[in-house]
C-alpha cells in the first residue's frame, strides 16, 4: 500500500475507499487471503500516524502482518518507532514483521533480531528472504539463532551469485529482477533448513522482463510451480512439512 522507495509503485488502498470495498467483496468471494500488507518506512521522517490509514486498512483485509524496513540512522529513535509501530499494529490485530535488507540500517539478521526483541512487544516478528540472507553479512547460525517466536513466515526467491557492491545493483536485482528458485546462486534450502519447519514460505519474485514475457498471471502461475517443487524437494529430506502460500 505504500511504496518501500521513494517514487516506488504502491496500491493505497486507503485513500480510494470504493476499491477498498471491492477488494473486500473480491477476497470474500473467492476465499483468497491476504497475508501481509507492506511497507512502514522506518527511516526517521515518518511516524505511526503516518502508517495508521495502512494499518486499518489492512485490518479490513483480515491481513495477518505488516511489513516494516529500519532505515533510520538514529538507532535509539528507530527503536522507539518500531516499538511504537507494533503497539498500533497490535490495535488493529496485526503483527509487525521487520525486514532487513543489506542496503538499509537493518543490514543483517542479527540487528533485525535485537530490534525485534528490545521492542519487547508480542507481536513482533523477524521477516526472512532468501535474496536478502545472501546477500548481507547474515550467516545460517544467525538464522538458527532467531526464537521460533518471533517467525512466522519466509519470502522465497533465487538471485545470480555473488554479492554486488553497489546499491543500485542491490536494488535492481531485489525490486525488479529475481530469480525463480533452483535458477541462481542463493542456498535455499540451507537456509530453510536453519529456520523452523512450520513457517509459511512465502513466494516473492518479481521480474519486470518477465512479467512483459508472459504476463502477471502466468509468471505467478511459475513462481508458485518453482517454488513447490524447491519446497517439496527439500521436504522430503525431513519429516516435518512446511507449506507454500502465494
Amino acid at each position: 500500500m505504500l511504496p518501500a522507495l521513494e517514487g516506488g509503485k504502491a496500491f493505497p488502498l486507503f485513500a480510494d475507499p470504493g476499491l477498498l470495498t471491492e477488494t473486500i467483496t473480491c477476497l470474500r468471494d473467492t476465499g483468497i487471503g491476504i497475508l501481509d500488507v507492506e511497507i512502514a518506512k522506518i527511516d526517521g521522517r515518518n511516524a505511526v500516524d503516518d502508517w495508521l490509514p495502512m494499518l486499518e486498512a489492512a485490518d479490513r483485509l483480515g491481513a495477518g502482518t505488516v511489513i516494516a524496513a529500519g532505515d533510520d540512522p538514529d538507532r535509539s529513535r528507530m527503536q522507539d518507532t518500531f516499538s511504537a509501530l507494533c503497539e498500533a499494529a497490535a490495535s488493529f490485530n496485526l503483527c509487525v514483521n521487520l525486514e532487513f535488507t543489506p542496503w538499509t540500517a537493518v543490514c543483517d539478521a542479527r540487528m533485525a533480531r535485537r530490534i525485534v526483541e528490545q521492542s519487547g512487544a508480542s507481536n513482533a516478528q523477524v521477516l526472512i528472504d532468501t535474496i536478502h540472507v545472501a546477500r548481507s553479512t547474515t550467516t545460517l547460525a544467525d538464522l538458527s539463532a532467531i526464537p521460533a517466536s518471533h517467525m512466522s513466515y519466509v519470502q522465497i526467491c533465487d538471485a545470480p551469485p555473488g554479492i554486488p557492491t553497489s546499491r543500485e545493483e542491490l536494488l535492481f536485482t531485489a525490486r525488479q529482477e529475481r530469480l525463480l528458485p533452483g535458477e541462481g546462486g542463493v542456498d535455499i534450502e540451507g537456509q530453510l533448513a536453519a529456520l523452523p519447519a512450520d513457517l509459511i514460505v512465502s513466494v516473492e519474485v518479481p521480474s519486470h522482463n518477465r512479467i512483459a514475457q508472459y504476463g502477471a498471471a502466468e509468471w505467478a502461475r511459475r513462481t508458485l510451480e518453482a517454488s513447490r517443487q524447491t519446497v517439496e524437494r527439500f521436504d522430503a529430506r525431513r519429516t516435518k512439512p512446511v507449506s507454500v502460500r502465494a
